[in-house]
């Protein structure tokens, strides 16, 4: 009697031991309920449309803000602080590298991506210049811009491979001084050897010396060639 008593007892006691609970896995991303917050400025309404559609699809991301020039940026920026700016890089009023350093001037932290349909190479050095974290292309895919918001926003830089390579070809070659892109602009407006010193208040002769170091810095022969090269790069602007 005793042995079944002792038996029954550990019977018990083994009905009693408690199950064992699943490990809890910590999630990984944004904790719950916290999103990306994003500003978008384009001078575009279609653009900026179809951009906060896109954004406002996904669940980790949230539009807090549209402006449509860089002033208003530079504002709304100022009432909201997102987490990551989408930043056109020609806008009225204020451009997208004045913006960019207005920001940077309140927050050298601020993440700043550059969204544009302009991938000259000085166009390129001078948003990273100013601080941008990034530098897509608008004709960029839809995953492309998401992961470069993703990526900005943990803190990476994200400039696709072919727009890195223009960077640093611009990096590397021979830049232009302040004085030949003044020259190089008066060029563009058709102007005479002889107009653009008197516009600039230098001699004849200075400025073909100008013009002369513009065309070799370009490796191009003529105006119309340098004008055109200063262009596509973001050189000047027409």
């Amino acid at each position: 009697m005793k042995s079944k008593n002792k038996m029954a007892t550990r019977s018990k006691k083994s009905a009693k031991k408690p199950k064992s609970t699943p490990k809890k896995v910590p999630k990984v991303g944004n904790p719950k309920g916290s999103r990306i917050t994003v500003l978008i400025a384009d001078d575009h309404s279609v653009v900026r449309e179809g951009l906060v559609s896109l954004i406002t699809r996904k669940t980790d991301m949230t539009v807090i803000g549209e402006a449509g020039n860089g002033r208003e940026a530079v504002d709304l920026w100022k009432q909201h602080h997102p987490d990551v700016t989408l930043l056109d890089l020609r806008m009225p009023e204020l451009d997208g590298v004045g913006a960019l350093k207005e920001i940077r001037s309140n927050d050298e932290k601020a993440r700043i991506i550059v969204l544009t349909t302009f991938d000259g190479d000085e166009d390129i050095y001078r948003a990273i210049q100013a601080g941008a974290k990034g530098y897509l292309l608008k004709d960029a895919p839809r995953e492309a811009l998401m992961d470069c918001i993703r990526r900005v926003h943990a803190g990476e830089t994200c400039v696709p491979v072919h727009l890195a390579a223009k960077l640093a070809q611009r990096v590397s070659g021979e830049t232009l001084s302040e004085r030949e892109i003044d020259v190089l602009k008066l060029m563009a407006l058709g102007k005479s050897n002889k107009e653009i010193g008197s516009a600039l208040f230098i001699s004849e002769g200075t400025v073909k010396s100008h013009v002369k170091s513009i065309f070799a810095k370009l490796n191009v022969i003529s105006r119309t060639e340098a004008v055109a090269n200063a262009t596509r790069r973001g050189l000047i602007q027409l």
